[in-house]
Parts: C-alpha cells; structure tokens; sequence
C-alpha cells in the first residue's frame, strides 16, 4: 500500500519541523527493515466486533484516497458545533500535552489560547493538513486500508477525532490501535453530528438514528479491553433554529432557507482510568 508521510520520514519517534520537509511517497511494503525491528504490537484486544461485513460497506466502494484527493477548505459543522468542540478540548485536555488529531483538515478546533507540547496531525489530504495552523507535524494515511499507527506505545496524552468516525470501515481496530499509542490515564475523544458524505459513510452509520449512532460509537470503545466507561455528551439545537431571533427563523423556514442548527454528540473515555486534576 501506498502511504504519504509529512514531517514523519525517517522514524516515527523522531518528528522534525514541518518547514524542512518536503512530501514524499514511500511504499510500506518495501520498508522490512523498519517493520522487522518493530516490537510486538500491544494494542489493546478487542473483545468483539461490533460490525458484521454488511454495516462496514460504503455506497461508493472507490479508494477513498481518490475521493479526498481534492481538498475542500470548508467547515463541515457549524459555528455552535465547533464552539461545543473548543470548549469541550479546552475542559478536558491540559496544555503541555502531546496529540493527536485523526482524520483531520485543515482546521483543528483546538482552544487558541492553550499550548500543547505537540499536535500531530493525520487524513487524507495534504494540502488541507498544511493549512492547519495547529499542526506540528502531519501524515496521510487510509486508516481503512491500514489501522497501523506508527508511533511507540503510550506516546499520547490525547487522541481526537471530529466529524470522521461515521467513515472507519474497521472501527474496532482503529480503536485498539488509540488504546495502544495512548499513555494510561489519556483521552480519546470522539465527536460528531448528523452530517456526513452519504456515499463514503458506513452501511450502519448511514441507516441508524442519531441516538443510535452514539451508542454506535460506544460500542467501538467497549470492544477493546481496557477502555472506562465511556462518557456521552448530547446537545440538541432548540427547535426551529434557535431562540435568538424566533421571527426570522420562521421567515426563512417558512420560504425554505432555514437550516436547523447541528447537534453536537461526543464519546470520551480514558485508557485504564479517568485522571483527577487539580
């Protein structure tokens, strides 16, 4: 399989600034040396699987490295769902930590005004993870094609991932791969709302409710042994759009130019236990 590094050439342990860099195509199948020295890998076990081989396929069966080949400068969620967001990182992740932030773009959502030791960055376009203001380092990688994370054990304090859970087609193994590249006491965050690109989205995800999708997303996490019990967070948009400005909001719905406002949905959970902070 083909995979585009950035700023992680030469070894995953050792990552060098962004400037210095320059994008190159390595084959992971020609790199024995790296992958025979590699120690057994301690991801955590997975326990069961939480898909059958129906709920995992996809409308659009193209590589789905084609499909984001085109990057798209855009928020996929709106203003109140990134707000959520940024307070939700600002509550539970400490400044000096060292993250991750999979299946991202060219925007993080991370509070500006606290510092982390490192953001490293990871999706499927190279152009939109450049752009990334927060982003130390960045990789490409189709986690549906290879769940491997090429990171030492319990290197991260944190590992996010925003508005991308809905396109894992092996959740369970992506999941496994978090728990072992996280230190004891570390967060993965899982967000999400009710948009997605139909014809990428899973079977499962595509045909559930929104209740139902985050009881999905629970059930990634019980299936790898060693997860807490995961934490869920639900805001709904009040209805008709929001009560700031109740008669515009009928106006444009009533003539079809109304949207109603994204719920925000997340699942947290910690590997081995939850951390106490002063």
């Amino acid at each position: 399989m083909d995979s585009l590094r950035f700023n992680l050439q030469q070894s995953p342990f050792q990552l060098r600034p962004r400037r210095t860099i320059r994008p190159r195509i390595t084959n992971i199948s020609n790199q024995t040396e790296e992958t025979e020295t590699r120690p057994p890998s301690s991801a955590g076990k997975i326990q069961r699987l939480v898909l059958n081989n129906e709920g995992r396929t996809k409308l659009n069966a193209g590589p789905d490295r084609e499909f984001y080949s085109y990057p798209r400068f855009v928020n996929h969620v709106d203003d109140g769902f990134i707000s959520s967001l940024t307070d939700l990182y600002r509550n539970r992740l400490r400044s000096g930590s060292i993250v991750l932030d999979l299946m991202s773009s060219w925007v993080s959502h991370l509070p500006e005004e606290v510092k982390y030791e490192k953001v490293v960055g990871h999706g499927l376009n190279a152009q939109e993870l450049a752009r990334n203001p927060r982003v130390d380092y960045f990789f490409v990688k189709d986690l549906n094609e290879d769940q491997k994370l090429e990171f030492q054990d319990k290197y991260f304090d944190a590992v996010l991932c925003s508005v991308g859970v809905q396109y894992l087609q092996q959740p369970e193994k992506v999941f496994a791969e978090v728990y072992r590249v996280l230190k004891p006491g570390g967060a993965l965050i899982v967000s999400f709302s009710n948009r997605m690109f139909y014809e990428k989205a899973i079977r499962v995800w595509r045909d559930g409710t929104e209740y139902g999708r985050v009881q999905l997303v629970v059930q990634y996490f019980q299936s790898v042994q060693g997860f807490t019990q995961p934490e869920t967070i639900r805001q709904q948009p009040p209805p008709g759009g929001g009560a700031e400005k109740p008669v515009l909001n009928w106006f444009m719905g009533l003539i079809g130019l109304a949207s109603r406002p994204d719920p925000f949905n997340a699942v947290i959970a910690y590997k081995n236990f939850k951390p106490l902070y002063e």
